[in-house]
């Protein structure tokens, strides 16, 4: 049975029965106890009380700092009430973040870019009404230094990928975009001439025909989607910010203060589980424009791999003070680099993400930041009353479709076949008959024991064949039913796998427009830890 979530048409299913999730974000979810030394708080709505007290003393001076720079990462943006009032209130002591963060993907990416910013509007608005003298501010942090451009560069659409083909170097966020003209026409030739595409497309070469790099054309694509919610943008590619996080990249730089301390975790998860994400002696990448490389040392001198750039002690702390900009945290560090600049409550992010901070509480024990809670995004599947009604014809519903392909046509074979193509029956049968033999042959020659059993397994080995035939006959028998099965089954879970990582959200903007959104803000619930099914028109 499905539970209930917030509506009539939005549905609920485990995690682990979807098969999508691994053992350990599962056994996360399902707070067992041998996993309870790698987090601090489970995300209950009581927990955040602790979370809050705990929070409350994030520095003044750093609540001002990223209050300031964020004014000067928005200057040329049409500020709403509702962000202006969430900028204003990051320097009260009684205002705290939930945060989410993704990489800058071409037009957003995957669909779940967007589950993950409504998952933080909506634990913001649900904090604020159990806790009704604090503030909550949905935070995206934009990851503007991410240098892995293929990740990024391209759109699933139309059965095939539309991709952004250009040199690429060094951090994304600085990258120019006037190169997409061509992919944003080649975009609008697949897309028709609908009003909302028109609007759409007006939409995307105003951002990325208008603004001065990749991290300003996200900002204003999803600044135009989130600020009437208060949703606040982070630019962490800041040198002010980054001053704040100088003595913690000093101690990298020169104590391997990251790998020490998450060493003993990831031992554990890699026994246990699997290890996310290896933690280097020094988790630090040295960027400029067109280039970000790792640092390494060998205790003397410190260089930045593929260049010819090198320090000595003096000269790479000389660096690190006058240039903390050209020191970007990788996947071990960001995490740090956000808490500590942030008055965070919580993190959001998906299996992956949360596999990777669940190596990290010992290193922000050995530091004295407190670890925020770590809470998976929503996932969903969006479906329409016609899919729904053709699944209906074929005796199945949508949660049937969580698992592969073959076994959902096996089961339908089997379902529609004159005889239960298992053949349980004559397998019971059969073994019946092979008992009797057994006792015949322990009450005549033991020896024959052996030969029996054999023949036993020959005979149910060919049972086992025959099944196989019989359900390949039922499928060939049915073969209209099957495609019919299989072209629904693609629609949902395109290439065999979650729509949420294929579809990207422009199909669906040009079929429903901004009620797309606004059924996602109405239908996902951050604290109902299961996927989420929901049914549109």
């Amino acid at each position: 049975m499905l539970a209930l979530c917030l509506m009539d048409d939005t549905h609920c299913i485990p995690y682990r029965s979807t098969g999508y999730f691994s053992k350990l974000i599962c056994d996360y979810l399902d707070q067992k106890p041998e996993l309870q030394h790698l987090y601090h708080r489970f995300p209950s709505l009581e927990n955040f009380e602790d979370q809050i007290e705990e929070k409350s003393g994030f520095e003044r001076a750093n609540r001002e700092l990223l209050q300031r720079q964020l004014q000067q990462q928005y200057q040329g943006f049409e500020i709403t009430e509702a962000l202006q009032n969430n900028l204003e209130n990051l320097a009260n002591s009684k205002t705290f973040t939930i945060t989410t963060g993704h990489q800058l993907n071409l037009f957003t990416g995957p669909l779940y870019f967007f589950y993950k910013i409504v998952s933080v509007i909506n634990l913001c608005k649900r904090l604020k009404q159990q806790y009704p003298d604090y503030d909550f501010v949905p935070v995206y942090w934009m990851a503007t230094e991410d240098h892995d451009f293929a990740e990024i560069n391209h759109i699933n659409r139309d059965g095939g990928r539309l991709v952004w083909d250009r040199e690429a170097s060094g951090p994304v966020g600085r990258l120019k975009t006037d190169s997409l003209a061509p992919v944003l026409d080649r975009l609008e030739e697949l897309s028709g001439p609908g009003t909302r595409t028109k609007h759409l497309l007006k939409i995307l070469r105003t951002a990325y025909l208008q603004q001065a790099n990749l991290a300003q054309a996200t900002r204003y694509l999803v600044h135009h989607f989130f600020a009437h919610e208060g949703l606040v943008i982070v630019d962490g590619d800041d040198v002010e910010l980054k001053k704040v996080m100088i003595p913690y990249f000093e101690k990298d730089l020169l104590e391997n203060l990251s790998s020490a301390a998450v060493k003993t975790t990831t031992d554990w998860l890699s026994d246990n589980y699997f290890e996310q994400v290896h933690a280097r002696d020094i988790n630090l990448f040295y960027i400029k424009e067109g280039l970000r490389e790792r640092i390494e040392s060998d205790g003397k001198v410190w260089q930045v791999l593929n260049t010819d750039i090198r320090w000595n002690r003096s000269e790479l702390l000389e660096e690190l003070q006058n240039h903390p900009e050209r020191f970007s945290p990788n996947v071990i560090l960001r995490p740090l680099y956000q808490e500590v600049i942030l008055p965070n409550l919580a993190y959001i992010g998906g299996g992956g993400e949360l596999a990777y901070w669940l190596q990290l509480k010992t290193l922000f024990n050995k530091v004295a930041v407190p670890f925020p809670m770590l809470i998976l995004r929503n996932s969903a599947l969006l479906y329409t009353n016609r899919q729904e009604q053709k699944l209906s014809k074929l005796g199945l519903e949508i949660q049937d479709l969580f698992q592969p392909l073959h076994q959902i046509k096996g089961k339908l074979a089997a379902e529609t076949a004159p005889v239960n193509p298992a053949l349980e029956p004559y397998q019971s049968k059969l073994q019946k008959m092979f008992d009797e033999l057994e006792e015949v042959a322990h009450l005549t020659d033991k020896s024959m024991l052996g030969a029996v059993n054999a023949q036993r397994q020959k005979q149910l080995n060919g049972l086992d064949k025959l099944r196989k035939k019989l359900i390949r006959a039922e499928k060939r028998k049915h073969s209209d039913t099957m495609q019919r099965l299989e072209d629904l089954y693609l629609q949902l879970f395109p290439g065999g796998g979650l729509q949420e990582r294929h579809d990207n959200f422009i199909q669906y903007y040009e079929e429903y427009g901004e009620a797309w959104l606004e059924k996602l803000m109405q239908s996902l619930n951050p604290l109902d830890f299961r996927f989420t099914l929901i049914r549109q028109k």
